[in-house]
């Protein structure tokens, strides 16, 4: 289910209330790829209900700034797509460069980010951990990145004009 940022709170209390183990996390999900799938599946078996803080395309383009071709889908289909994903309970916008706001709402029982970053540098992992959660990790499908994705195109399209 997709919700705005003024329905994430209603929908957590009721969880909470409901003794549910909530994992939280985010991204720019810009071109789903199997890793991506790989990555939710796996954030899902951690709890019972999986939120997804998706970035805006306004907060798409500031935090990808050396590449003013993104986001390549706008948030509204990759939402769409994020939301269709039986691991994803829940997706919710958020319009900064980071969740921590996001995350400050809704106090996870778990914050999941990808093998790519240290517990020490995942924004609002202190909200998380002194509020009694836990902050972890989850290793990545190699080579499985949109920026690749990207590139690949790009390439082919290059080898293509010649």
């Amino acid at each position: 289910m997709i919700l705005t940022i003024n329905e994430i709170p209603i929908i957590v209390k009721q969880l909470k209330n409901e003794k549910k183990k909530i994992v939280f996390t985010n991204g720019c999900f810009d071109i789903l790829h199997a890793g991506h799938c790989k990555y939710l599946n796996e954030a899902k078996k951690l709890g019972d209900v999986l939120i997804v803080g998706l970035n805006t395309d306004n907060s798409v383009k500031r935090i990808k700034s050396n590449n003013n071709d993104r986001p390549i889908n706008n948030e509204s289909n990759r939402a769409l797509v994020i939301d269709s994903l039986i691991a994803v309970d829940y997706v919710v916008f958020f319009d900064e460069d980071t969740p921590y706001n996001l995350i400050e709402t809704i106090i996870p029982n778990i914050l999941v980010k990808g093998s790519d970053y240290s517990v020490d540098n995942i924004i609002g992992a202190d909200v998380v951990i002194n509020n009694g959660g836990s902050v972890m990790t989850i290793d990545l499908l190699e080579g499985q990145s949109t920026t690749n994705i990207i590139e690949k195109i790009k390439q082919i399209l290059k080898n293509e004009i010649k």
